[in-house]
């Protein structure tokens, strides 16, 4: 199963990355040309939320699934529905010195079986490049005044 890994650093306080990774609103304002179709504020537990953003030029929608809360330490989604076959997001943050490690673990599948695994190298790359765009563009929130758009003090 393709995996992709990445540890940011965030100066700013763990609980605000936590929360700033789970709110729909803050992730679409992170993440390049996507919109929420069903989900709003901060997901939690067995919450929903379906995203839409074009790929190569293709509409595609993104329904995942909070698995496991742990705040404000870890979370996991889970696609329910959508282009992989299966697509896990381990998202844990950690205190550290001035501020907050951030590492997210992406795991997934390709559909239609040794026919799909052809096209799991694009989709790694593709991945790979939305996971560090979205790490980049969350740490500029955090770190600067517009994360208060999302949050309470």
């Amino acid at each position: 199963m393709p995996r992709i890994q990445r540890e940011t650093r965030i100066d700013a306080p763990r609980e605000r990355v936590f929360d700033l990774a789970r709110h729909v609103e803050a992730h679409v304002a992170t993440m390049p040309d996507e919109e929420a179709v069903a989900g709003t504020g901060l997901l939690g537990p067995g919450d929903r939320v379906t995203f839409r953003a074009p790929q190569f030029g293709v509409p595609f929608e993104l329904a995942a699934e909070v698995v496991g809360f742990d705040r404000p330490r870890r979370f996991r989604d889970v696609q329910r529905s959508g282009v992989f076959g299966s697509l896990s997001h381990e998202h844990t943050f950690e205190e550290v010195e001035g501020g907050t490690l951030m590492r997210d673990d992406v795991r997934f599948s390709m559909p239609f079986g040794p026919l799909g695994r052809l096209g799991a190298p694009v989709a790694r790359w593709r991945l790979r490049r939305l996971v560090d765009y979205h790490a980049k563009a969350l740490k500029r929130l955090a770190e600067g005044e517009n994360w208060r758009r999302y949050l309470d003090d």
